[in-house]
């Protein structure tokens, strides 16, 4: 029988908007106060997200807020991310769930199979998500400089970026999949960062790989078909409810919004 799901398609909004959003979705589920997720989103302005444990100082604020480029600390680990013209997706989960069974690696390999059944649907190329080599991991505090184990690859780059978040009651994952432009403009607002010829060679965009311009919409669409038929779901469209959105409102202020938790690190 499918597991029942939540769907939403939640727009753009600005970068501690949207980590708060996570969170209270992924709180509400855990608690059992609603269904399984599948959130689909975008970021307005452009943002720069940093892994929970990354240094703030491996970013140019000072360029970042000459350019109008937004600055927020996920609560999942990984490196930095600049969200611009993407389609943005987060999973959140019971820890019970059969999904969320076993350790980080078995969880993620799950997700990462309707992921590639998304860009499959999308028509890329060479798609598969392996363990990583040591000597072939990222060394610097870009994201999308090498895939890390079980992320997905299509035409021999990186195409998704994902952090999982597991706590004793549930299981947040989120990840990037950039539909156009220069997959190397994060390098501009990072101190110690790859060159830009060196993340284009590892890493791309939808776009990069495929020719053509794949709007938000028709990325999204895949992604509704590949989730329901990689893990046996099936979706209820549904919005944050008002206390999902309450409890985000306070998260962004108090956490996600705040120079404390930004600058923690």
């Amino acid at each position: 029988m499918p597991f029942e799901f939540r769907l939403i398609y939640d727009g753009a909004h600005d970068g501690a908007t949207n980590m708060a959003r996570d969170e209270a979705i992924s709180r509400a589920v855990s608690a059992g106060q609603q269904l399984p997720t599948l959130r689909l989103y975008d970021w307005q302005p452009p943002t720069i997200s940093l892994g929970q444990s990354q240094r703030i100082d491996s970013v140019d604020e000072a360029r970042c807020r000459a350019d109008g480029i937004g600055i927020v600390r996920r609560p999942t680990g990984g490196l930095a991310i600049l969200h611009a013209d993407e389609l943005t997706y987060s999973v959140s989960l019971p820890i019970t769930h059969p999904i969320a069974e076993g350790d980080v690696m078995t969880s993620y390999r799950r997700i990462a199979e309707a992921i590639m059944g998304a860009l499959r649907l999308l028509g890329v190329p060479g798609v598969s998500a392996n363990r990583v080599a040591k000597e072939n991991r990222a060394k610097g505090p870009v994201c999308f400089e090498a895939p890390s184990d079980y992320e997905v690859v299509g035409a021999g780059r990186k195409l998704v970026g994902s952090a999982q978040w597991r706590r004793t009651d549930g299981v947040l994952q989120h990840g990037s999949l950039p539909l156009r432009g220069d997959i190397a403009r994060i390098c501009a607002y990072l101190r110690d960062a790859p060159s830009p010829e060196q993340v284009r060679a590892h890493a791309a965009t939808l776009q990069d790989v495929l020719g053509q311009l794949v709007s938000w919409d028709t990325a999204a669409a895949a992604y509704r078909r590949a989730f329901a038929e990689a893990l046996d779901i099936r979706f209820v469209v549904g919005a944050l409810t008002a206390d999902e959105l309450r409890c985000a409102e306070e998260l962004r202020a108090t956490k996600y919004a705040n120079d404390e938790w930004t600058r923690r690190r």
